[in-house]
């Protein structure tokens, strides 16, 4: 199973940032983090990287559901979002696929809630 869910889209980096935001808000998630990796190295490492930003999706009432099923499934949330450039115009956005994380949890009570999530992002990546 892969562990993400991801599309290659046509456009500039800042934009399909927006456009990745405004499809996370239409299927209920609000962005809780939103991670310059690309500045990030450059300031503590002064290393190159190409333009990328790892955005923290978080849908509360899935979220609540996956407390309740499983206390420490904190670890793993928020579901990671990635946009990077590729190249000018060219931008490769990725959402985790929660089945194959919480799967190795082992908790059966998870599954159906991280079903309902991954149709989601997948909807999300699809959309784009």
């Amino acid at each position: 199973m892969a562990y993400t869910f991801k599309r290659m889209i046509e456009d500039s980096f800042d934009t399909a940032v927006e456009r990745t935001i405004a499809a996370l808000k239409t299927e209920g998630f609000g962005v809780l983090s939103d991670l310059d990796i690309q500045a990030t190295l450059k300031t503590k490492i002064g290393a190159d990287l190409q333009r990328y930003r790892i955005l923290g999706a978080c849908n509360p009432p899935l979220a609540h559901r996956s407390l309740q099923a499983e206390p420490d499934i904190g670890v793993m949330l928020p579901c990671n979002v990635i946009v990077r450039e590729i190249s000018p115009g060219k931008v490769e956005v990725a959402a985790i696929n929660p089945l194959a994380a919480m799967g190795e949890i082992g908790n059966p009570r998870l599954t159906p809630i991280a079903a309902e999530v991954a149709e989601k992002l997948q909807r999300v990546i699809t959309g784009l």
